[in-house]
């Protein structure tokens, strides 16, 4: 019988965390509505199903058909392509697969036990939270790597498709996990080392026979030489505080009754030729969100006075550029998690304006973040063209001006920012 499949191509890759990933479980717990999925061991990990969605989805026009298998009432036919479960980097830098026999008690990995949560609440028009729009969820770290293989059944050894999915890794549109619209998901490509095995060749065929799928197993492969590119337009926003900014947690500690919001990342570094992972603590953390609620508001300002009307509750840009309830968006933003300025301790009293004094139960405090001569940048992507570039041009502009604020407390003086703006690597306003 002839062998259809007579070469396997194989790919090991490790992907970094550049943003914080919400990989779901589907689960809730009494701290948080969506947790993620853990593996056996209690440490993150991404189901291959995941990675299978993105890639088919990239290729869509590529006969992902016939490719990723299909099923219907006049027959079918299995997948050409598989995917393994990504696995987490330990401390050690090595692929945590299996049950491990370490000490899931060191303190790099406790992190991992109790993870971040971010809180989010739907805004509404006036501004205010609306009813049943609070929810939160888990996330893994920024900087988390993880590995896994894909392995694809061929008929020559030099597949097309195999290499449209290892380029579609390096694309910076590239997202895994939830929440891409928001800020969550994006990955680089750390390595990825690729083989290809005729199994007619009895060396290469005694290698596949041999070869495990324990990811932390040594695997003997050629580099592949893509370079991140995009498809899309790429807006660099660089900021610069003019003092204060507050992007609150929520909660308060022991000093005040409100601190700002900071997170965790994963910081690699060479270690006697292995790299490998620490944990730097206590980053300031701009979440994504929160620029993407501004902007919205900001486009839909610009979008009436462009249309000359008053207010309206379905604003046609607003829906164009970050979607609805039943349209997704086409704007992806990023975190901005930097270890930039240091906290001031404000305290506030509300005055009884008959009396002058201050009234009972009124007396507050917060830390707000000095950031003044520091600078940092983010990066917003709009994956489409759309009419409405121009109004989400002059919101970006507003914030580089300093008339857009950015975070909580804008209206006691904090959240002012200068900026500069590039779109694809061109100027198109410089404030600093």
């Amino acid at each position: 019988m002839e062998n259809k499949y007579q070469y396997r191509l194989i790919a090991r890759v490790v992907l970094e965390a550049t943003t914080p990933l919400a990989l779901h479980s589907g689960q809730k717990e009494i701290n948080t509505d969506a947790t993620v999925a853990k593996d056996v061991n209690g440490m993150p990990f991404i189901p291959g199903t995941s990675i299978a969605g993105v890639i088919r989805h990239a290729l869509k026009n590529q006969d992902e058909k016939t490719f990723f298998g299909y099923q219907d009432k006049d027959g079918g036919q299995g997948s050409e392509i598989m995917f393994s479960e990504a696995r987490m980097i330990g401390k050690d830098g090595k692929v945590l697969d299996g049950l491990q026999t370490i000490d899931f008690k060191d303190e790099f990995y406790t992190h991992y036990k109790s993870l971040p949560v971010r809180q989010h609440v739907k805004i509404n028009h006036k501004g205010s939270a609306e009813q049943q729009g609070k929810f939160d969820e888990e996330v893994v770290f920024k900087g988390t790597r993880f590995c896994f293989e894909i392995e694809v059944l061929s008929k020559t050894d030099n597949n097309e498709k195999f290499n449209e999915v290892l380029k579609t890794l390096y694309c910076s549109e590239f997202r895994l996990g939830s929440g891409s619209r928001k800020g969550f998901g994006k990955m680089k490509v750390v390595s990825c080392k690729s083989k290809s095995l005729n199994l007619e060749q009895t060396e290469d065929l005694q290698w596949y026979l041999n070869h495990t799928t324990n990811l932390a197993e040594h695997f003997d492969g050629d580099d592949v030489s893509n370079k991140e590119f995009s498809n899309a337009t790429t807006y660099k926003l660089t900021l610069q505080p003019d003092d204060f900014f507050l992007f609150g947690a929520g909660f308060g500690d022991d000093d005040v009754d409100l601190v700002p919001v900071k997170e965790n990342q994963v910081i690699w570094e060479n270690d006697g030729g292995i790299e490998k992972p620490q944990m730097s603590k206590n980053m300031v953390l701009i979440p994504a969100s929160s620029i993407k609620g501004a902007l919205v508001h900001r486009v839909a300002f610009h979008y009436n006075k462009k249309r000359e009307r008053w207010a309206e509750d379905n604003n046609e840009a607003v829906v164009g550029l970050f979607g609805s309830a039943d349209k997704r968006g086409i704007v992806l933003f990023e975190d901005i998690i930097e270890d930039i300025g240091v906290d001031k301790i404000f305290n506030h009293v509300k005055i009884d304006r008959f009396t002058g004094g201050a009234i009972d139960g009124a007396l507050f405090n917060e830390k707000a973040t000095f950031g003044k001569g520091k600078s940092f940048s983010t990066t917003i992507t709009l994956l489409d063209n759309t009419d409405f570039v121009d109004v989400f041009e002059e919101a970006l502009k507003d914030i580089c001006k300093g008339m857009l604020q950015l975070g909580g407390g804008t209206t006691k003086g904090y959240g002012f920012f200068k900026g500069k703006l590039e779109k694809n690597n061109e100027e198109i306003i410089n404030e600093l």
